[in-house]
């Protein structure tokens, strides 16, 4: 690259740390207001920049990077799922793409189990009453929910997130069990007490709780869909902080409804802010804004890595965290 700052194009806001050091390093055009780029706006953004730093709210698809030009050389994504971005088309095109893991795993582990315990122990309704000014006292039979200890957590990727939600699961009693795309190593199942199932299906069928935390890819799309929904236990509850897509949403909305299952626990949706409205209506699911990594700590952390990949991609060596499509 030459010696002169890097044109760097942001696509949202992003901690005032982050984007101070950014303005100190390269040449840097942020944004004012906190809104996605319109596809337009990303068009003519990938075009003026030597480095794109998108989020996930940003869509590069294949038509969109043949309007990039020739000057685009990296996409340094805020965030560690790259699946709105097709690296393949991009390294095809001489665009390398970085990303930001193992960041945000203990905020996201956080947050899971935070899910569990909203849904069994029924948080959110206990907080509407508050808010109303309805409650009218203590009864022995009133906001039974369901003790966690005891409890067979089924785990749908037990990559980094995976294992520190079983981590956590683990102190608060619960059995754990995983199914994951490859067998974890013995010592690690030794550590987290973690029982393996080849079979997604036997595994669904006989938890409590299932938590989703694997990444969208075309082999996840709606892994867990109608026939497997209707696998789980009447009793069972369901959690995703992982992506919104591996379940299918209107399957899941029709069973709640039904009583088919017991609760779910929502971070994440199918067709991201557009959710389905019968979700919103049900009592026994905890719907959240996508904030499972919304930590100041996490958010600053992020912002750093990706500085640190697009400095070492300027001083002329390949970014730390370079996302290779056989990596997908």
């Amino acid at each position: 690259m030459p010696s002169e700052r890097l044109s760097v194009v942001v696509t949202r806001r992003l901690p005032e740390a982050v984007e101070t050091r950014m303005t100190e390093l390269f040449d840097v055009e942020l944004r004012n207001e906190d809104r996605p780029l319109s596809r337009e706006e990303l068009a003519l953004a990938m075009q003026r920049a030597d480095v794109l730093v998108p989020t996930i709210t940003d869509h590069i698809d294949q038509a969109l990077l043949a309007q990039a030009g020739g000057k685009l050389k990296l996409i340094a994504n805020f965030g560690a799922g790259v699946d709105h971005i097709d690296v393949a088309t991009a390294r095809q095109r001489g665009i390398l793409v970085s990303n930001t893991p193992g960041v945000v795993t203990e905020d996201t582990a956080d947050m899971t189990l935070a899910l569990i315990l909203a849904v069994a122990r029924r948080i959110p309704e206990g907080l509407a009453i508050m808010q109303a000014g309805t409650w009218a006292g203590w009864a022995p039979t009133a906001l039974m929910g369901g003790r966690v200890g005891g409890r067979r957590l089924g785990i749908l990727g037990c990559g980094r997130i995976g294992q520190a939600v079983a981590r956590r699961a683990k102190a608060f009693g619960m059995q754990i069990h995983y199914h994951n795309r490859k067998r974890l190593r013995p010592e690690v199942e030794t550590e987290l007490e973690a029982t393996y199932w080849e079979s997604l299906d036997q595994m669904v069928s006989r938890m409590d709780v299932i938590s989703v935390n694997c990444p969208h890819t075309p082999s996840t799309f709606h892994l867990m869909n109608a026939r497997r929904l209707k696998l789980m236990k009447p009793s069972a509850v369901i959690v995703n902080t992982s992506r919104g897509e591996v379940i299918d949403e209107n399957a899941l909305t029709r069973m709640l409804r039904s009583g088919e299952i017991a609760g779910a626990g929502l971070d994440v949706y199918e067709h991201g802010t557009d959710i389905n409205p019968r979700l919103r209506d049900l009592h026994n699911v905890v719907l959240l804004p996508h904030m499972g990594s919304a930590t100041v700590e996490g958010r600053v952390e992020q912002g750093e890595k990706v500085i640190i990949n697009i400095k070492t991609f300027a001083d002329g060596h390949r970014p730390p965290d370079l996302v290779v499509p056989a990596m997908l």
